[in-house]
């Protein structure tokens, strides 16, 4: 039984939550890719809470140019220094049933490079 893309995705992530869980001394950078957009979240899952969100949407990251993957780069790099200033360092990361290339490389990447650990 051969799986179909969305449901080798669905597997993979919930494998993935199953071993990382947010706490409240290391939640969970989420991060989930669209087709045009990429959105990272810091989720303290015991609590039930997102401390900080970003996307490409937000009015700050809209407007700036650049391919896919630079978007995602500052992306990263936002969340990571609004994280900080929450009193967050240290993450659980969580690629969302992705592969850890391209994209959501770029965002953890830029997140490594403004001071977060993980």
């Amino acid at each position: 039984m051969k799986l179909s893309k969305a449901q080798r995705k669905l597997r993979i992530r919930r494998r993935i939550r199953k071993v990382s869980a947010g706490t409240a001394a290391r939640p969970r950078l989420s991060v989930f890719r669209s087709n045009k957009e990429i959105y990272a979240q810091i989720i303290n899952d015991v609590e039930g809470k997102t401390l900080v969100a970003v996307s490409s949407r937000d009015k700050s990251l809209a407007k700036a140019k650049g391919t896919k993957s630079e978007v995602a780069t500052l992306v990263g790099k936002s969340i990571a220094e609004m994280a900080i200033k929450a009193g967050v360092d240290k993450v659980a990361f969580d690629r969302g049933g992705n592969l850890y290339h391209g994209r959501v490389k770029a965002l953890a990447e830029g997140a490594r490079e403004a001071g977060l650990k993980f």
